[in-house]
């Protein structure tokens, strides 16, 4: 997918994290921020995981990831199968729940209420320094008692979903592919805007999104899921089988067989 290269450099807390920095930098190809950078985005090593952030003035605050607190630990004691349309979406019921292959991980939400509620997710995210930012909040989540059974069931696969849809043998075909691709969103907080406005800066639109569900039709056993705009058009032009409607949003589920 074309979109506009975005450096991004690599930041560090304090003289402890230099080195951390530096290994985060090489994994990455990235350099390390100095004092005149100009990078439009800073990947910040911090002792509590990494952030995000654009820089320059009037930038928004950092983002990262965090299962433990704020918005992932608030939802996390009321996820249900009664409250969360995207369960009756992937087709959780009874005692069964499919796999999931989260095509478009981002920050991992979605892919987070499913391996909470019960499901193996592989999360694929094409972009290698959000993908980063995922293992480490996966990875600090890991260490908390009450998450690690949630996280056992988490895997994050960097990479472009198409190729990764198409390269699965038949035992690793997941019963289910989800994809929220980006899109001018519904949701107007402070919270959302920040975040939009960082992933615009680095990755862009999802132009290959029709590509996506392409592969996604001719890879997932049961079912794929499609994350709309409540009055948005089908994505790719493909009527689903049948639409979850919500408020701001709804769910397009294409049935297989």
């Amino acid at each position: 997918m074309a979109h506009p290269p975005t450096r991004v450099s690599v930041s560090y807390e304090g003289e402890g994290l230099r080195a951390q920095a530096i290994a985060m930098a090489e994994l990455l190809g990235l350099k390390l921020a100095t004092g005149s950078d100009d990078a439009p985005l800073q990947l910040n090593v911090t002792t509590e995981g990494l952030t995000l952030s654009l820089t320059g003035p009037d930038a928004p605050g950092p983002i990262r990831v965090d299962f433990v607190a704020g918005q992932f630990g608030y939802r996390q004691s009321r996820i249900s199968l009664r409250s969360e349309p995207l369960a009756r979406a992937v087709g959780i019921r009874g005692h069964d729940r499919p796999s999931v292959l989260d095509a478009t991980a981002g920050l991992g939400r979605d892919a987070f209420v499913l391996a909470t509620l019960g499901c193996d997710v592989v999360l694929v995210e094409r972009e290698p320094v959000i993908a980063a930012l995922l293992r480490d909040g996966m990875e600090r989540a890991a260490a908390e008692p009450d998450l690690a059974g949630t996280m056992a069931r988490m895997r994050c696969v960097q990479g472009h979903a198409p190729d990764i849809l198409r390269g699965l043998g038949h035992a690793q075909r997941p019963d289910v592919v989800y994809l929220d691709p980006m899109y001018p969103h519904r949701d107007k907080s402070a919270l959302v805007k920040k975040e939009m406005r960082v992933f615009r800066a680095l990755v862009g639109d999802d132009e290959d999104a029709p590509e996506i569900l392409t592969a996604a039709l001719e890879v997932a056993k049961r079912r794929v899921v499609v994350k709309r705009p409540a009055r948005a058009a089908p994505l790719g032009g493909r009527e689903p089988n049948h639409r979850i409607p919500g408020k701001t949003t709804r769910f397009d589920v294409y049935v297989k067989g």
